[in-house]
């Protein structure tokens, strides 16, 4: 499955960094037991070259996908696989903290919001709290501030993928956990939260917020 994936991608570089992610990055697994038995639709903010949409895709996930980010590059690599390959998923360019596209349902956002300054983190989560639907899944992953020596790799790492472009803008503001969760409690939702280490020495959390179901009648 992930060779068959990270096939369908343009250029060496492009097709060993998908293998590679896919192989090690734990985060791929833990999103699709979340979402797996959840029949809403997906929209995935942040979604750099699509894998999440892919390999959800692969695994049997069947709800509508539709990942979006303001890498234009990315997101014309990920439209070419899933136009020839996978049915129901969509991709399109726009900026992560602008209004969120597309119908209610699960929002994913996956070590998006350390990139964007603390007004626009808030501004973000609010707007993602109520983007989801009623009993709808929000799972977030992002590195929380702290004093670990996970959370100072993390830094290190960030500057690098920074330093060779891969990462357009650079960290700005690593939020703690309470700023992730503060404006889905304040909806009602439910919060999970725990570490998503892996096998990597960084210090990313994966936080799981589910909405309230729709009062009945």
């Amino acid at each position: 499955m992930i060779d068959r994936i990270a096939r369908r991608y343009e250029g060496r570089w492009l097709q060993g960094y998908a293998r590679g992610k896919l192989r090690r990055d734990p985060v791929f697994a833990a999103v699709f037991e979340c979402l797996k038995d959840e029949p809403l639709p997906v929209l995935d903010a942040g979604c750099g070259v699509g894998l999440l949409e892919f390999y959800l895709r692969e695994r049997g996930f069947a709800a509508p996908l539709h990942g979006f980010d303001f890498d234009a590059p990315k997101i014309a690599q990920a439209q070419r696989i899933a136009s020839a390959h996978y049915g129901g998923v969509t991709f399109s360019v726009a900026a992560t903290d602008h209004a969120l596209p597309g119908e209610r349902g699960h929002v994913v956002i996956l070590d998006v919001l350390h990139y964007l300054p603390a007004d626009a983190q808030r501004d973000l989560l609010e707007r993602t709290a109520a983007h989801v639907a009623p009993g709808g899944l929000c799972v977030i992953r992002e590195t929380p501030r702290d004093g670990s020596w996970r959370f100072r790799a993390t830094q290190l790492e960030e500057r690098f993928i920074h330093s060779i472009l891969w990462m357009k803008s650079g960290a700005v503001h690593f939020p703690t956990i309470d700023e992730v969760i503060a404006p889905f409690e304040r909806r009602g939702f439910s919060a999970e939260v725990r570490p998503l280490w892996g096998r990597t020495p960084f210090n990313s959390h994966l936080f799981i917020l589910r909405a309230p179901a729709a009062a009945a009648g």
